[in-house]
């Protein structure tokens, strides 16, 4: 095997795609602020009981995990960075009322999530703490909207879902308790002889648990789904505050293109609590933006806590657009001399882009385009078209 080849799954990113994608970080970054989202800096490894604390089982098989040579304990590289500033925010910050933040840095992951997925994944997003009401979603929803647009990206649909309505028909019923995760599965792959299936397996299910559960896949569409749900589900207190959250924020983003499914449990991390959204647009296999509510994470850290949130791959958001315009740049000799020195100064103080040719060298670049050069006339430089 050549020694230059990399895991699958893995990939370098060249000059002019990792130009976009810092530019990118940066553009985000600072939309967050404007919001009054404050920057956090989680480690790269941490604990792995610490960094798995109150996470479903997914989170930790994508989990990379190596020995600490300090302490002997086991390390794991974090797969997602929401349960670390859920644990800054109950922890660390421990601060009292609504707490905003921020963040970006790589993740890995020990398998991908998709045949077309990377490992890798360089993960921006930003969580709000601290208020357990419909506006904190709101301000979410409208916050990562907002980064796709400052992206590029047009067309862009908002899938809802609520996790609240699977969970409430398996806490009213005894005989689907130990068969809540493949019930999962199944109801997001939209199985139906699957979920026939393991209906049969469970004589004790009751009926109108089964009629829901054979219901649930075929609950996707537009708003009229919610109407559907209220006839077709059985009548809990769980279900119906479900559909309440979800149609408050169907009222409150009028001018949105919306998607609901309802047999969808949200991410298979498992720590989400109640409104589970994605954004999708053409151009992309899979959801850009992943998101929703997580009351409660923070427990774990010693302190529990309403929380929403939303993350994105600047990776897979960059990959999708089109290629990025050439910067324009000015070609400049090698030199030392005093006046070609004070002049490439001026110029790059300037904010342009200036390369000097090293002598007997030719040289290619990815991500500029060199329309002008630096040239003496008489005892100053200037700049002349090519």
């Amino acid at each position: 095997m050549s020694n230059w080849l990399l895991p699958e799954h893995l990939a370098d990113i060249l000059p002019a795609e990792a130009r976009r994608i810092e530019e990118l970080r940066r553009a985000l970054l600072d939309l967050y602020r404007t919001y009054g989202f404050e920057l956090v800096a989680p480690p790269l490894v941490e604990y792995l009981d610490s960094l798995l604390t109150g996470n479903g089982g997914d989170l930790g098989l994508r989990t990379c995990k190596l020995v600490d040579q300090l302490s002997g304990r086991t390390l794991g590289v974090r797969p997602d960075m929401t349960p670390q500033v859920a644990r800054i925010d109950a922890h660390l910050l421990n601060r009292e009322g609504v707490t905003r933040l921020c963040y970006c840095g790589s993740v890995l992951h020990a398998r991908p999530a998709d045949l077309l997925s990377d490992r890798e994944l360089l993960q921006i997003g930003a969580e709000l703490f601290g208020h357990a009401g419909v506006e904190a979603d709101i301000e979410i929803i409208q916050l990562a909207f907002e980064s796709v647009r400052r992206a590029g990206v047009e067309g862009a649909r908002l899938d809802l879902s609520h996790p609240g309505v699977v969970h409430a028909i398996v806490q009213a019923d005894e005989a689907l308790a130990e068969s809540a995760e493949e019930l999962s599965v199944l109801l997001s792959n939209k199985d139906v002889p699957g979920l026939s299936e393991l209906a049969a397996r469970l004589p004790g299910l009751r009926p109108d648990s089964r009629k829901a559960l054979l219901a649930l896949p075929s609950l996707y569409g537009g708003p009229e789904v919610l109407q559907r749900a209220r006839r077709e589900l059985p009548g809990l207190p769980g279900i119906e505050a479900a559909l309440g959250g979800l149609e408050s924020l169907l009222c409150a983003l009028p001018d949105h293109e919306f998607g609901i499914d309802l047999a969808d449990v949200g991410s298979g991390y498992g720590y989400h609590s109640g409104v589970v959204f994605s954004i999708y647009a053409e151009g992309w296999h899979d959801a850009l933006v992943k998101g929703g509510r997580y009351d409660g994470m923070g427990k774990s850290f010693g302190r529990a806590r309403p929380a929403t949130g939303f993350s994105l791959d600047l990776r897979k958001l960059s990959s999708g657009l089109p290629p990025p315009p050439l910067a324009r740049a000015i070609r400049a000799p090698w030199g030392t001399e005093a006046s070609l020195v004070r002049a490439l100064q001026a110029l790059r103080q300037a904010g342009e882009i200036v390369v000097q040719t090293l002598p007997g060298q030719a040289q290619r670049l990815d991500e500029f385009t060199v329309d002008r050069e630096l040239v003496p006339d008489g005892d100053t430089w200037k700049v002349r078209a090519i």
